[in-house]
């Protein structure tokens, strides 16, 4: 079981309103759903989160996006990038997107999160019924001559520690329900496979 980092109390007890999922949805005409774009740096989560954000709003669905560095900013401001904080760094994350998806939001989560225990973990919080796993493909060298932070350039110098793909592994989904490949695909041609996906379920 994941736990949080420095748990202080087991004395609290969850408390259920009158306002369920389901009423939240219904109001919404919309169901609640987290997609989880996972993938290297430079492989397009965050751009191809964006278009697709912009599509679903266009069509009248109301979403959210968490973006991984934004969060860093505020939420997860504490966290480094050791193994133990990128795992309480998604562990947050992955509490906050089901809480979203618990509003009736479609929740567009774009986070390398590198670890397939940890994208298990967020699975089994939204409920498999509720999340959707978007494996965005893109190879090291793609990525790198992206390198759209300058990123790979000083992770290679050694100038940054536990980069992934560089000093820290990237563990490929294995049951990830889409799968687009950025090297290949356009960003409007990726969103529109995750939006035919979402049409179709």
């Amino acid at each position: 079981m994941i736990v949080a980092k420095n748990k202080k109390s087991d004395n609290v007890v969850w408390h259920s309103g009158q306002v369920t999922y389901e009423d939240r949805c219904a109001l919404l005409n919309q169901k609640g759903v987290v997609l989880w774009f996972t993938g290297l740096s430079g492989s397009g989560k965050s751009t191809i989160a964006v278009e697709v954000e912009r599509r679903l709003t266009a069509a009248g669905k109301l979403t959210y996006r968490l973006d991984g560095d934004n969060v860093r900013h505020g939420l997860n401001a504490d966290l480094g990038f050791s193994a133990e904080d990128r795992d309480e760094n998604i562990r947050r994350i992955a509490e906050t997107a089901v809480l979203f998806k618990d509003a009736g939001l479609i929740t567009l989560v774009s986070f390398i999160s590198p670890f397939r225990k940890m994208r298990q973990f967020a699975r089994e919080r939204a409920g498999k019924e509720h999340f959707i796993e978007i494996y965005v493909k893109a190879d090291v060298e793609t990525c790198a001559s992206r390198d759209p932070k300058g990123l790979y350039k000083k992770a290679q110098k050694g100038e940054i520690q536990d980069f992934t793909g560089v000093s820290s592994p990237y563990e490929v989904p294995q049951q990830a329900e889409i799968v687009i490949d950025t090297a290949r695909s356009s960003v409007e041609a990726c969103a529109e496979q995750v939006i035919e996906y979402l049409n179709k379920r």
